[in-house]
């Protein structure tokens, strides 16, 4: 069976750490997913609120550009590698805020040469106006929630897109002028064949995009999906099933010149690869703007304040919107890198490891869990299901 190829030039993914990324979350939504958890709220969750305040676009947007400024003065002359718009639902504050955003970045802090300029956008909300916007404005990535092509697959988890409105979205991007074009897929939900799989890879490669990223299904506490689950409507995703919907995605995906770069993601090249997401998992640093971002610098990381009415009252004020921070001890920094460097095609150095860590790395490798060369540990096919049984292993010195 196939393993899935590695990017030729993987081993050289840690040159394209950014020195300084900018997330910006948009928590507005037209609808909530079942399975979503994240920080977002529809109209109807928002509706007591003032227009002015940052529950509506406009007064989220006013107050993003005021925590830019709070950024500037904290971090000072630093020009952005990378930019990430995430949600929520960004396409639906529509192409003219989204550019707005960027320009606020630009004329604040600067943007590299050959920034990286990403937003995620559901399909409904796009056209081929919208993507124009985005062109214009300065982007040049975008990622769309495609989930599945399966009609009773996106019902179960509550996504309004028609099955065929991700690929057309898709290609509208790319013949809008966008360098690089992402598709999210979301497997093992309940009620899901293996053919209705095999359906949206080859939607996937129909679209022609050069991203491609693949989550397993989680039952989040506290979701619409985890009461059915407990209810008895829906059972729990099985975690074989799961691995089996993870090779066939790799099989497919190889064959169709796809690298896995990242344990659920998969580039056609190595420009390809999201950078921003790369700053995350190779300790970079960044700055969350909006409500609940997460930012981290040198270290330390903080969060903002979830509800958008708070985080834009508190700005105006005056103040910060943060909720709270933590300053990481070497330990919890060295456990980060080992976990987070792991998932990585370009691998895990060797050095990173203490003697017990490199021996357990041996044993793992002797295991067929990891291919050790080069100073590098860098998990096998069998590894990268088995990701987190192998980071609890080098980190305690013990057999995988």
């Amino acid at each position: 069976m196939a393993t899935g190829r590695i990017l030729p030039d993987a081993p050289t993914l840690d040159a394209v750490l950014p020195p300084f990324g900018i997330y910006v979350h948009v928590p507005f939504c037209a609808a909530r997913c079942g399975y979503c958890d994240f920080n977002t709220y529809t109209a109807a969750e928002l509706g007591g609120a003032p227009d002015g305040s940052g529950a509506s676009p406009d007064g989220w947007l006013a107050a993003v550009r005021r925590e830019l400024d709070l950024a500037a003065a904290t971090v000072g002359p630093r020009p952005v590698d990378t930019v990430f718009v995430g949600g929520g639902t960004p396409s639906l504050i529509g192409a003219e805020r989204l550019g707005a955003v960027l320009g606020a970045i630009r004329s604040t802090f600067g943007l590299a040469p050959g920034a990286e300029v990403t937003t995620e956008s559901n399909p409904e909300s796009t056209s081929p106006e919208f993507f124009a916007g985005l062109v214009e404005a300065g982007f040049t990535r975008v990622s769309l929630g495609m989930q599945s092509a399966a009609p009773h697959v996106l019902r179960i988890l509550d996504r309004r897109h028609t099955p065929g409105r991700a690929v057309a979205a898709a290609r509208e991007a790319r013949a809008a002028g966008l360098a690089h074009v992402n598709l999210d897929l979301i497997y093992s939900t309940p009620g899901e064949t293996d053919d209705d799989l095999r359906g949206s890879l080859d939607a996937v490669l129909e679209a022609g995009v050069d991203h491609v990223s693949a989550y397993s299904l989680i039952v989040e506490d506290g979701t619409a999906m985890a009461r059915k689950v407990s209810r008895g409507e829906l059972p729990m995703p099985d975690d074989d099933v799961a691995a089996a919907r993870y090779e066939m995605i790799d099989d497919r995906l190889a064959a169709a010149g796809f690298a896995w770069y990242e344990v659920s993601n998969w580039a056609t090249t190595a420009e390809a690869a999201c950078r921003h997401n790369l700053g995350y998992w190779l300790d970079g640093d960044w700055w969350g703007l909006g409500p609940g971002a997460h930012s981290h610098l040198a270290g330390t990381r903080w969060w903002n304040v979830k509800h958008p009415a708070r985080y834009a009252a508190a700005l105006a004020a005056g103040g910060t919107p943060e909720a709270d921070r933590e300053l990481l001890t070497e330990g919890e920094r060295h456990t980060e890198r080992v976990m987070l460097r792991l998932r990585l095609a370009s691998g895990l150095p060797l050095d990173l490891l203490d003697r017990a860590g490199r021996a357990a790395a041996e044993r793992a490798a002797a295991d067929g869990l990891l291919v050790v060369d080069g100073g590098r540990a860098v998990l096998t096919r069998r590894g990268r299901l088995l990701a987190d049984g192998v980071v609890h292993a080098l980190l305690a010195g013990a057999p995988a």
